[in-house]
Order: structure tokens, then C-alpha cells, then sequence
């Protein structure tokens, strides 16, 4: 990027200060700052890993969630060569940069990447590379990281976490030295709470000049800074692929949208293709029967115990017969709805009705019809066999088919955020009360 040059209201003559790049302004005193996550669709480790399921996202939605709700970044986007990863960064928002077969190869860096991504965009000023693999970055770390070079002037500044490790020498197989310790004295082996501990990258963000991206080559330089993260926050799936352990510390620590339900008081089912697999068996006699899980009928209880209310829906697209509606709601407890074409209409009658808002309604649905639903409800999930046109509008993807848990599944996680949400509660009162 060109040398920008200050001219202030106490300049004399032809008196000019070049700045330095973390204070360089294009016209108007405003730097585009973009945000980049870099997701190729080559994974050695796991396929397609970045837009691989966690915990009801694809990996890569989480971090894009926490960069568009940040309202820090002129623009967003996602490097990629892979047309499926294409499509879900586009789902959320994000711009797509189609990097192109030289940076493509298993050898090509981030750097090489980032600096094609800066000589196609010459509008960027600041860089934010986002790792796809970082799930538990919230909108905060972003805001504040960039303020380090805003309003503090630094040039980069990288996010990092702090371990208590003590570190040794490696000994290569077959060679006759020793190890020895590389940051600590064993003769005076410090206990935890003496020691501060060490300062690591966790590769969550790098916040970045274009200047010392495209002349210096380095995404760290200049007047360099770290951001420090808690270790709670600090989730890395190359490193963590132990998918169900990554999956359980993103629902207690993820970032879950501008709007935390603090509590579901309302929850709305469709019975068939959620509570039910979507059959409808027909008896000698003409009867009509479905099949239920038990593990869902108990996920039903688990949140009628917690004061939710749950209303179990049948379409008149496709409806279920009243003696098996009858059947249905004694056996959960339950009331049955029938909603017509567009559930939407009907259900917003029964939320004014109940004086909630929707970000306290919870609906599960399965299909096209359910998309309204399932983007206004403060949570919402499908099954895990649900068409793609509903998986694209919710906000959890359950593990489970419909009829085979999912409704269980989805309970759990509404249960967990309710409790996250209480416990930010506890927090915030224990904060204000120590000033």
C-alpha cells in the first residue's frame, strides 16, 4: 500500500509527516478492514473438514457468525477452491474469494494466499485472517483486537492463550545426548500459581496491515502486539480432533448469536419427520399408527420440568388423524396443533397469545415450509436427515433422525443454553458488585 502522508490544521509550509502503516487512512479517514477465513476443501485430516458438522454447524459457520456480528469489518469473506464450502460461506454471509490452483496445493502457506486475496482486493487496508478451526471465538475478541490497532496504533496484533506447560528438549531416536529443560530450573520447580506460564499462538486471528502483508511479507511485523484469549475460548480442531470432546466445549463456550435465549419458554414440534420418522402405518382395519421414541418422549419431559412448554404440530398438508393426535398428546402430555400451509402465520398468533418474544420460542421442524420458523425462533433445529433447504435455515443440525432421538437431542441443547444463560447472569451480578 502507498505511503499516506498527515497534513493537520498547525502544518506550516510544505511540512508533511508520513505516518506509519497501522495509522495509513485512505480517502475519507476510513481503512476498509476485511475479514478473511481461509478453507480449503483439500483436508488431509478430515474431509472436508471445515464445513464438517459441530456441535449443529459446519465448522466454518461459527467463526463467520462471530465476524459478521462483530460490525467491525467492511467485509467478510472465505477463501476457497471447493464449490460445497462455497455455497455455506455464502449462507452466511460471507463473500467468496475462489483462490486460484497456484495457492491451491498442499504446499502453498497462508501467506501465499492472503497476498493473492490483497493484489485482487486493493481496497483492504487491514486483514483479519480468521482460522475456520477456532469455534469458541466470540464477536468481543474481534472488537477488541482491532481496537489495539485503531485506536493504539499497532500494525498486527495476533491472538494467543497462556499455558502452564514445562517445555524439554527433544532427543531424536537413537542419539546418545540428554534432554534437558528449556523453561524451568528442576532444582526449583515452581508450583502453577508461582508461575505465569508462557504465552502461545492459538491461531484463532491475525490482524494485519496490507502494507506489511504485500511489501514486507509478513502477517506479524511492524509494531507488533498480541491479544490474549482465555483458554476456555482457545478450541483448535487441528490439533483437537477429538470431535465429540471439541463438540461439548463449543455448546458451554461457542458464540451462539446477537441474541441468547436466555429462556425457551415455548417450544413448537412437528410431529412428523421429528417426533416421528415420517411413517404412517395403516392397520388391517384402516387405522392409523406412528412409531415414537422413547428417548424423545423423555426429552419432552425433561423440558416440561423445566417450565417449557411444548406444542406438538401436524400440517393439513399432512395430517394425522384425530384419534392419533388424542393418542399423541396424552402420551407426552402435550397439545396438538394442526397449522396450515405457512406454519408461521398460525404460530404467531399462539406466540402474541402467550405475550412471548420469538427469541424465547424454540421450533424443530423438517422441510421447506418449516424455513420461516426455523429463522425467526431464538432456536431452532432439524433432524439430521432433514433436506438441505432446512438444514440451511436453522440453527442446529441434530446428530439424530427424526423419530430416532432428535427431539431428545434438541432438548439437551436447549437445556445447556438455558443453563449457559444463567450462569452469564451469575457472572454479570458477581462482576457489578466488585465495583
Amino acid at each position: 500500500m502507498a505511503s499516506r502522508k498527515r497534513f493537520s490544521s498547525e502544518d506550516t509550509g510544505d511540512q508533511d509527516t508520513p505516518l506509519p502503516a497501522s495509522k495509513q487512512t485512505r480517502a475519507g479517514d476510513k481503512r476498509h478492514v476485511a475479514a478473511l477465513v481461509l478453507a480449503r476443501g483439500g483436508s488431509k485430516g478430515i474431509p472436508l473438514k471445515n464445513i464438517k458438522t459441530l456441535a449443529g454447524l459446519p465448522l466454518i459457520g461459527w467463526v463467520l457468525r462471530a465476524a459478521v456480528d462483530s460490525d467491525v469489518f467492511d467485509s467478510v469473506w472465505v477463501s476457497t477452491d471447493h464449490d460445497e464450502i462455497e455455497k455455506v460461506a455464502k449462507s452466511y454471509g460471507a463473500r467468496v474469494h475462489r483462490r486460484s490452483p497456484e495457492v491451491s496445493k498442499d504446499s502453498s502457506t497462508s501467506l501465499d494466499t492472503i497476498q493473492e486475496f490483497v493484489r485482487l482486493n486493493p481496497e483492504v487496508d487491514v486483514i483479519c485472517n480468521i482460522q475456520a478451526t477456532s469455534p469458541c471465538l466470540h464477536p468481543f475478541h474481534l472488537k477488541e483486537a482491532l481496537s489495539m490497532i485503531t485506536a493504539q496504533g499497532f500494525d498486527s496484533v495476533f491472538s494467543v492463550v497462556r499455558r502452564h506447560q514445562f517445555r524439554w528438549q527433544e532427543v531424536k531416536k537413537g542419539s546418545d545426548e540428554l534432554t534437558k529443560p528449556l523453561n524451568l530450573d528442576p532444582a526449583n520447580r515452581p508450583r502453577r500459581q508461582d508461575w505465569d506460564g508462557e504465552l502461545c499462538e492459538n491461531g484463532s486471528f491475525y490482524f494485519t496491515t496490507s502494507d506489511l502483508i504485500v511489501n514486507s511479507g509478513l502477517l506479524q511485523g511492524g509494531r507488533v502486539t498480541y491479544y490474549e484469549m482465555l483458554p476456555e475460548y482457545s478450541v483448535d480442531i487441528d490439533v483437537d480432533i477429538d470431535w465429540p470432546v471439541a463438540e461439548q466445549r463449543v455448546l458451554r463456550y461457542g458464540y451462539f448469536g446477537r441474541i441468547t435465549p436466555e429462556v425457551v419458554r415455548l417450544m413448537f414440534c412437528n410431529i412428523s419427520g421429528c417426533l416421528t420418522e415420517g411413517r404412517i402405518y395403516l392397520s388391517v382395519s384402516g387405522e392409523e399408527m406412528v412409531s415414537i421414541n422413547t428417548r424423545d418422549t423423555a426429552g419432552i419431559r425433561m423440558l416440561q420440568e423445566e417450565e417449557v412448554e411444548v406444542m406438538l404440530l401436524t400440517s393439513t398438508v399432512d395430517p394425522v388423524a384425530q384419534s392419533l393426535a388424542d393418542k399423541l398428546a396424552k402420551r407426552t402430555g402435550c397439545q396438538v396443533v394442526q397449522v396450515g400451509e405457512e406454519p408461521l402465520n398460525d404460530l404467531k398468533k399462539m406466540v402474541e397469545a402467550r405475550e412471548l418474544d420469538w427469541k424465547d420460542v424454540a421450533y424443530m421442524g423438517n422441510d421447506k415450509a418449516d424455513v420461516p420458523c426455523l429463522n425467526r425462533a431464538g432456536l431452532s433445529a432439524v433432524p439430521a436427515d432433514a433436506p438441505v433447504v432446512a438444514v440451511n435455515a436453522s440453527k442446529y443440525t441434530c446428530h439424530r433422525a427424526g423419530g430416532h432421538g432428535a427431539v431428545r437431542e434438541f432438548a439437551e441443547h436447549i437445556l445447556l443454553q438455558k443453563k449457559k444463560a444463567k450462569s452469564l447472569k451469575k457472572q454479570d451480578r458477581i462482576d457489578c458488585s466488585s465495583f
